[in-house]
Order: C-alpha cells, then sequence, then structure tokens
C-alpha cells in the first residue's frame, strides 16, 4: 500500500471499508479502467460491484438500510475510487451529495421514501446547479418554478449534470418568487424522479435529456445537459417541504462534494505517484535507472510531499464536517490544493515517462486528461480563493 496519504486515528470498521475498496479497486477497476475510459463506455460491471458491497448507502444512516459512516470514511473510500478511475468516483459523489441533502434536510416522509432506495442503489442520483453561461454564478439561474395549485410548474436549462442519463433522481434548483429581497432566498430546490435514459423522459412530461457532452476527460460517466418544458412537479417534492431554502441546502451538498472533490485530487495524485515512481525504476537513461538521476529524485520527493500534504488537508476537511462544525474556509482550501496539487503531480508523473506518456498505452496518458477536471469541478480554483479569502477577512477583521 505505500507509506503516503495513511490516516490516523481510523477504527476498525473503517479500516476494513477502505480495504474491501482498495482490493475492489485493485482487482475490478484498475485493469479495466484505460480501455473502458478510451471506449468512453459506462462502467455498469463496476457500478454493479459497488452495489454489491453497499458503497450506494455508505453515508446514509442505518435506519434507512445504509452504513452509517462518516463524511471521512466517504472521502477516503472516494480517494481510493478515483484511485483507480476518477470517473468512477464522479458516479457515486453526485449520489452522495443528494442523499446528504435529503437526509440532512428533507422531510420525514422524502427519507423514508428514498433513502432505502438511494442505500441499495436503486435510486442514483444527480444534482443540478449550473446553467448555461452562468458557470459558477448561481444567483444568475434563470431556471423557474411557478406555484400552479399543489404543483409547480418548471421551465429553463440546466448544464453538466454529472450522472444525467443514468440517474433516477435529480435535485434541481430553480428561482421561485417568495417575495425575498435576495435572489438566495427565492431558489428552491426540487426532487425530480425520472426514468434513466437520453431523450424525451417516457415517465416525465416535459424533461428532456438531450445526450452526453463530449469531454476530453473525466469520460464514462454521462456529463448532460437538462430541459424542462412545463414539468409539472407536486409541492411536496420540495426539498425540506418549504420554498426559498434551496441555495443554503446545495451549499451544504456543495460542501461535501467539494470535500469529494479534494479527495478525488488525492487518489489520482497518488496513482500517478504510483505510476511515476514504478516506471523510474524500470527506465534506463546513460547505463542506470532513472531514479538514480537526482532530476528525478528531486520530482519524486515533490510529488510525494504534495500527495501527503493535500490528503492530510482533506481529512482535516472532512473531519470539520463531521464534527458539525462550519467547514466552507478548509473545504476550500482543500479543494483548491488538492485540485493544483494533483495536476503538478500528475504533470510530473508525465514527464518522467517521456514519449510514452503521450501513449495511450501507458495509464498516465489517461490521469493527464483527467486531472484538468478537478481544476474547475464544484467551483474553479478561482472561486474557492474567493471563498478562502472572505472566510479569512471575517477571522481576522480587526476592529476600526
Amino acid at each position: 500500500m505505500g507509506r503516503l496519504a495513511q490516516t490516523d486515528g481510523l477504527t476498525e470498521i473503517q479500516r476494513d471499508i477502505l480495504a474491501t475498496v482498495r482490493d475492489f479497486v485493485d482487482k475490478e477497476i484498475i485493469p479495466v479502467a484505460t480501455e473502458l475510459e478510451h471506449k468512453d463506455e459506462y462502467p455498469a460491471a463496476i457500478v454493479e460491484g459497488m452495489k454489491q458491497l453497499g458503497l450506494f448507502g455508505l453515508t446514509i444512516p442505518e435506519e434507512y438500510g445504509g452504513l452509517g459512516e462518516s463524511l471521512l470514511t466517504y472521502a477516503l473510500v472516494v480517494e481510493e475510487i478515483a484511485r483507480g478511475w476518477m470517473s468512477v468516483s464522479g458516479i457515486v459523489n453526485t449520489h452522495f451529495i443528494v442523499a446528504h441533502m435529503i437526509n440532512a434536510h428533507g422531510t420525514q416522509e422524502q427519507k423514508e421514501y428514498f433513502l432505502p432506495r438511494m442505500a441499495a442503489g436503486e435510486i442514483r442520483g444527480a444534482f443540478s446547479m449550473s446553467e448555461p453561461g452562468l458557470g459558477s454564478d448561481v444567483s444568475a439561474i434563470s431556471t423557474k418554478g411557478v406555484k400552479d395549485g399543489d404543483f409547480y410548474v418548471l421551465n429553463g436549462q440546466k448544464m453538466w449534470l454529472t450522472n444525467g442519463g443514468t440517474s433516477t433522481l435529480v435535485a434541481v434548483l430553480c428561482k421561485t418568487d417568495e417575495g425575498a429581497s435576495t435572489p438566495y432566498r427565492n431558489m428552491t430546490t426540487f426532487l425530480i424522479e425520472k426514468t434513466a435514459g437520453f431523450g424525451p423522459n417516457p415517465t416525465v412530461p416535459g424533461l428532456t435529456v438531450p445526450g452526453k457532452i463530449e469531454k476530453m476527460g473525466y469520460k464514462g460517466v454521462d456529463t448532460t445537459e437538462l430541459v424542462l418544458q412545463d414539468v409539472r412537479i407536486p409541492a411536496d417534492r420540495i426539498l425540506g417541504g418549504v420554498p426559498g431554502k434551496g441555495f443554503y441546502q446545495m451549499m451544504d451538498g456543495v460542501e461535501v462534494g467539494r470535500v469529494n472533490v479534494a479527495a478525488r485530487g488525492c487518489g489520482v495524485a497518488r496513482r500517478a505517484f504510483e505510476l511515476g515512481i514504478s516506471y523510474a525504476q524500470q527506465r534506463s537513461t546513460f547505463g542506470k535507472k532513472i531514479a538514480e538521476h537526482q532530476a528525478i529524485q528531486f520530482k519524486l520527493a515533490e510529488m510525494a510531499t504534495k500527495v501527503e500534504a493535500a490528503h492530510q488537508m482533506m481529512v482535516m476537511a472532512a473531519r470539520k464536517k463531521d464534527s458539525g462544525e462550519r467547514n466552507d474556509l478548509e473545504a476550500g482550501m482543500a479543494k483548491y490544493l488538492a485540485s493544483e496539487y494533483c495536476k503538478e503531480v500528475v504533470e510530473d508523473a508525465f514527464r518522467i515517462h517521456g514519449g510514452y506518456g503521450f501513449s495511450k498505452e501507458y495509464e498516465i496518458e489517461r490521469l493527464y486528461r483527467e486531472a484538468p477536471m478537478l481544476l474547475i469541478g464544484e467551483g474553479t480554483a478561482e472561486i474557492q480563493k474567493m471563498i478562502v479569502g472572505r472566510r479569512l477577512l471575517e477571522e481576522y477583521r480587526i476592529s476600526e
């Protein structure tokens, strides 16, 4: 397993879960990941294996059929999965976020209805904030929900849904007119059940998933748009039952998601380090292994330090959230650091491979295309720095 990225203070159950996931990754994901990624093929067998392991219910409370594990356990599991193939971690990430939002903010009826089937992997979740043209400016969303008796009629277009096609439950953020003075209190999260697949949805009139968005990396998992045209949703499918709280519910989910992206960065960086240090001990130049050249040793030292630092910051952010404390500062720091370091570690491993790094026969080529997604997913690096900067000014404000 190696010395890097170890986590102190884990329970025996946590260690057993991680050992099981690590074994699954080594046997079921790594051997097929590159082939599936090059085909842009959905990893159906891997997903079925994760269902059998109970991973879709990892953080769902035991009373609803889940394992009731912490955000830390979830983050460490995601780190292991991303080490095998980042796209697979994306499949579980949006599911975890929606399950967290329902558990934290849903009505009792919503918890009892959704969570047991989510824990079993029968329902798989996706969530949707972004829209074409607005990027990170959530306050500018234009998708609207207009009340019509016991229903809301939704109209608009959403963008960048991970699992948009394969999911059967989507948490969608819309503007609703609650008469509030700020746009943030005029947003509502709707829980929309749908049939998996692309095109017009057979069970939700007016809802369409046009198709997969072609990407340079992060393949296998489907990334889609979502079009809503006069979609009628019962008022009891508002998350929490009360309109106007959607923005804050989504931001709570995004904090979990940012820890997840940090964990993904840690997993991809660790795999890149493993590939780099292995290749350096096999390849020879000028009469000796390239690992014996000081220039390569310097790279390995820098890579290992970044892997370790990112992992420890990610663990700190997860533990902060588990303790019930506000963790937007730590989650922003962890997401920013882990994604930047991941990019740098992957590039150094790519350089160590030399010309072979450009070949699709070598795993590092896939990682090189995957790492950039982490710089923009769940908020760009620039957004993270804005969040961190504002929180620091709150914490260190001087009296005038």
